[in-house]
C-alpha cells in the first residue's frame, strides 16, 4: 500500500470512529508518543492528549451529537508527517477540516484535527479514470 493512501485509510478510520461513536476506535487513531492538539469549531485549541481525548469522550457520548460525513479528502505527505484536507458534511451545514498525521509505530497516527465553518463542497466531477479520492 503506498503511503497516501495509508494515510487516506487512517484518516478514513478517524471519521468511522466518528460515525460509530467507538471511542476506543477514536483513542487508537491518535498518537501516543507525538504531542497531539484538537480545534474543534467554536472551541479553544486542546494541547494535549487528556484534553483531546475528553474533548472526544463528550463529543461521541453525547445523544445529539451531529453526524459527520467526509468528502473530497486531498493526501499530502511529506516523509514522516502527512496531512488530509476534506470537507465535512454535517447535518446542520459543512465544515473544511486539516488533519495532520505523524508515522508513528509503523502506523499513521493522528496528531492535530482542526475544523472550521465553509461553504458547500464542489460537487465530485465523475471521471472514469478516477478511481475515487484525490491523492496527491
Amino acid at each position: 500500500m503506498s503511503e497516501h493512501a495509508a494515510v487516506l485509510f487512517a484518516n478514513d478510520a478517524f471519521y468511522l470512529a466518528f460515525a460509530t461513536r467507538d471511542l476506543e476506535a477514536m483513542d487508537a487513531i491518535w498518537a501516543l508518543e507525538t504531542p497531539v492538539s484538537c480545534i474543534h469549531p467554536g472551541w479553544e485549541p486542546l494541547l494535549d492528549r487528556d484534553e483531546v481525548m475528553e474533548s472526544w469522550e463528550a463529543i461521541l457520548t453525547n445523544p445529539s451529537a451531529t453526524n459527520v460525513t467526509p468528502k473530497n479528502p486531498t493526501v499530502h505527505v511529506f516523509g514522516e508527517v502527512a496531512y488530509v484536507i476534506c470537507s465535512e458534511i454535517l447535518d446542520q451545514g459543512f465544515l473544511v477540516a486539516t488533519n495532520l498525521f505523524v508515522h508513528e509505530g509503523g502506523q499513521w497516527k493522528i496528531i492535530h484535527h482542526q475544523a472550521g465553518a465553509a461553504p458547500p463542497p464542489e460537487a465530485e466531477e465523475e471521471d472514469e479514470n478516477d478511481p475515487g479520492d484525490t491523492i496527491q
